[in-house]
């Protein structure tokens, strides 16, 4: 199904909310009230915007360390993220997580995971529940280059194609694990070839191209669902700062990163809505504004919301409620 012009409006919306929330996140690192590490997703916000335009409510969600797009994407409050990056009780996970495990059960985001590769197991747990309790649902997997390389990668995706599990991997090939180059960590550039040999469908998509994600998006989510069986995308993106904030990304050229800089989704969509009349110049800048009025928002609540209290600590280990 097409996208409608609201469609096109909410999506471009919501990446400049992604964009502005990491810069701002940036900002809140170097002034030091965000602690520990902070990988941020900017120049990767077409993925996470196109593929959630594509799910529905019951379906379940599983980042990576770098998700605070993906938990934008879904759980549309930046004032509980913001907050949770600022260790505080009214973020996402009770400040208890951090930036790497933002977690929404309502909204069925099951958090990120700072263990490379670490989702794509729980995403194979998730696909049999989904699968044992007949829920029409699908599992969305988030994970980046430098995880297919890793066991887990293999022994979830194993599972996933023999048990017919509905779950869509989502590879988000940004060009570096860490400091490494791709062509140096695999023998094979297409990292969706990886995929093959476990008999599932695999798919790759330009992830610097929004409506090209939303496409793919909408086609792979609708077939995962009917079919309950796994699909891989890979998504090829770039990310425009470092692995981390502390990472001075001498390992890439200016003039690389420069040229990736010339695809940058939001720009590029954003030319695309005024091109076809969906938004004009003024209307671009006033998204901009207000999504600026609503970053300072949530900086406001992070900074309001009291630390969580000692006692929390012994809060959130165990399951209370008696497994039916």
């Amino acid at each position: 199904m097409p996208l409608s012009k609201q469609d096109k409006i909410d999506i471009y919306r919501e990446m400049v909310l992604m964009r502005k929330f990491e810069e701002k996140a940036q900002e809140m690192y170097e002034a030091g009230k965000i602690g520990g590490f902070l990988h941020l997703y900017i120049g990767q916000e077409a993925v996470a915007s196109g593929f959630m335009w594509a799910i529905e409510p019951q379906d379940y969600v599983i980042g990576a360390y770098r998700e605070h797009g993906q938990a934008i994407a879904r759980c549309a409050d930046p004032r509980r993220v913001m907050a949770e990056l600022f260790g505080k009780i009214d973020g996402v996970s009770r400040g208890k997580g951090g930036s790497m495990h933002l977690f929404d059960n309502a909204k069925r985001f099951l958090g990120g995971t700072a263990i490379v590769g670490g989702g794509l197991p729980i995403a194979a747990g998730v696909g049999f529940a989904i699968r044992y309790r007949e829920e029409n649902a699908i599992c969305l997997c988030f994970f980046g280059d430098g995880a297919v390389n890793e066991g887990a990668f293999h022994e979830s995706l194993n599972l996933a194609s023999l048990w017919n599990l509905p779950i869509l991997f989502i590879c988000e090939n940004n060009k570096y694990g860490m400091g490494t180059a791709v062509e140096r960590a695999s023998p094979l550039p297409n990292l969706f070839r990886r995929a093959q040999c476990y008999a599932m469908e695999v798919e790759s998509v330009d992830g610097m191209d929004v409506l090209a994600v939303c496409d793919m998006a909408e086609r792979c989510v609708k077939r995962v669902r009917e079919e309950k069986r796994p699909i891989f995308v890979e998504a090829v993106t770039y990310r425009f700062r470092g692995h981390s904030i502390a990472d001075p990304g001498r390992y890439r050229t200016k003039e690389e990163i420069e040229e990736w800089r010339k695809r940058d989704p939001i720009e590029q969509f954003g030319k695309i809505l005024v091109s076809e009349g969906t938004l004009s110049k003024d209307e671009i800048a006033a998204i901009a504004s207000e999504t600026d009025r609503v970053i300072e928002e949530s900086v406001a609540f992070a900074e309001a919301s009291p630390l969580p209290p000692p006692e929390s600590l012994y809060e959130d280990v165990y399951v209370e409620e008696e497994v039916k």
